[in-house]
């Protein structure tokens, strides 16, 4: 049988945040034995939206990324008698078999302690749903948008060479990670009005170079570029040429309001 993996897509993740619903949904108050112990109704998320800010005003996006830590080989690798023996490579953790394991916890991102039950939890991909007949866990189940998938690693081998882990063990693949964005706004300073149509090219250290016109509202975005430093210039026909510098290496460039004067 195949490894089961999750597939996640953060360009189509809206942050509705329906999969961490569901997960808790499912899980709060609600022993799945053998396969867990109930999840408390605070403080442990097996499935969680991180959201990141990317940008600053007026320039902002928010990005979210489903999170299942737990489903790593890693916990596999370190602690392989507390995981239940499954042929489809679900990490789930024993709740008999881990009980007292306090460090499983503290190792790993996504195990959480049960301080009343005295047990390390974190996402069990629903096997006890997967053995009941469902083909995907909760969380999959409520995507809307099919940003999060589950399945045989096999049925996604036509993009898993794109895609990239959050640690090398992990169970779970992204595709379209955010990368950098360069952004700004282009205007006439002298009549105090944005100019439409203005042509943006960037070139980073590594040699790209992107070109782009500023639009209705003076905007231009260069999205899901490299985390790098970029020289900008900044053209349009009865103005003079103008070149900045910016760097989008730590974050995202957002170069501000810039002046083109007639020439």
């Amino acid at each position: 049988m195949s490894k089961k993996i999750f597939v996640v897509d953060v360009a189509r993740c809206n942050g509705c945040h329906n999969c961490q619903i569901a997960c808790k949904d499912e899980h709060c108050g609600v022993e799945w034995a053998p396969y867990a112990a109930a999840q408390p109704e605070s403080g442990q998320f097996w499935c969680k939206i991180e959201e990141t800010v990317h940008g600053s005003v007026p320039k902002v996006n928010i990005t979210y990324l489903p999170r299942m830590d737990a489903q790593t080989e890693a916990i596999r690798e370190y602690a392989p008698e507390v995981l239940m023996d499954r042929e489809d490579g679900v990490i789930v953790i024993d709740p008999t078999k881990a009980a007292g394991r306090k460090d499983i916890a503290e190792k790993f991102e996504g195990v959480f302690w049960n301080e009343e039950l005295q047990i390390p939890q974190g996402c069990t991909g629903c096997a006890h749903l997967l053995d009941d007949g469902w083909s995907e866990p909760r969380c999959a189940d409520a995507c809307p948008t099919a940003a999060l998938r589950f399945g045989d690693e096999t049925d996604f081998a036509d993009v898993l060479a794109d895609a990239e882990k959050l640690e090398p063990a992990s169970n779970v693949y992204y595709l379209n990670m955010p990368k950098r964005w360069v952004a700004g706004e282009v205007y006439d300073e002298e009549a105090d009005e944005v100019l439409i149509g203005a042509k943006i090219t960037i070139q980073g250290e590594d040699g790209t170079v992107l070109a782009t016109v500023s639009d209705d509202f003076g905007d231009f975005w260069f999205k899901q570029v490299e985390a790098q430093k970029y020289d900008i210039w900044f053209e349009m026909d009865g103005y003079l040429s103008r070149k900045l510098e910016i760097d989008a290496t730590d974050r995202d460039g957002h170069i501000g309001s810039v002046a083109l004067y007639r020439g």
